[in-house]
């Protein structure tokens, strides 16, 4: 099976699951409360919009949560086409007791231990320090921390969060790979087009709403 079929099957595997729970939520909704239409109205939203609205809420929600989780298992997929033993793994955390253990999304021996996120937009310092702590802990054990994030976060503050972890990751003798160089990066690891791949099921997508 060609790996463009692969990501195509994942895809329609998450779309499917997308769909689920989308439905059951939209029933589910159908016995709340909506006493704070109430207050949508005095700000000048209809219940008919207050409705939309928290309907959406909602779709998004899981739309975000899926889309990421897909992003990320494709990668994962290219990764492993190029690198057939490339796997998750655990390793312990020297540096302390919280968390035990630190997780890797795909660890390629003696090449990488690659971390996989399709955007981060946190804006806790404390992220910093454990990341720091993971860092160390990945590099003591013999592996070359890599990131890679195909979306960079909007927010001032995510940005510069970002930023520190892209410097702690060199510091650690590791790489960071964020945006365009994120899909520069799977291209070059593992010679598939992974954006070229998506940006062709985007254009049947939009091709197939007109």
């Amino acid at each position: 099976m060609s790996i463009e079929k692969k990501i195509r099957d994942l895809a329609a595997k998450y779309a499917g699951g997308l769909d689920e729970v989308v439905k059951a939520r939209v029933e589910e909704m159908k016995e709340d409360d909506t006493s704070h239409y109430l207050l949508y109205a005095a700000l000048g939203v209809s219940h008919e919009e207050g409705e939309l609205i928290d309907v959406y809420q909602n779709k998004g929600r899981f739309l975000y949560k899926y889309a990421g989780s897909f992003l990320e298992d494709a990668a994962k997929i290219c990764i492993a086409s190029r690198y057939p033993n490339a796997r998750t793994t655990r390793i312990p955390n020297t540096l302390g007791d919280r968390p035990k253990t630190f997780e890797i999304d795909m660890l390629v021996e003696g090449v990488a231990a690659i971390e996989v996120k399709w955007r981060d937009a946190t804006t806790d310092g404390d992220h910093i320090n454990k990341e720091h702590t993971r860092l160390k802990c990945i590099a003591g054990a013999g592996h070359k921390p890599v990131r890679v994030m195909f979306y960079e976060p909007n927010r001032l503050q995510a940005k510069k969060i970002q930023l520190k972890l892209a410097t702690t990751y060199l510091a650690e003798g590791g790489e960071y790979h964020a945006g365009e160089n994120a899909w520069q990066w799977v291209r070059d690891f593992t010679g598939i087009d992974l954006y070229g791949i998506l940006q062709k099921m985007d254009q049947e997508v939009e091709e197939g709403a007109k």
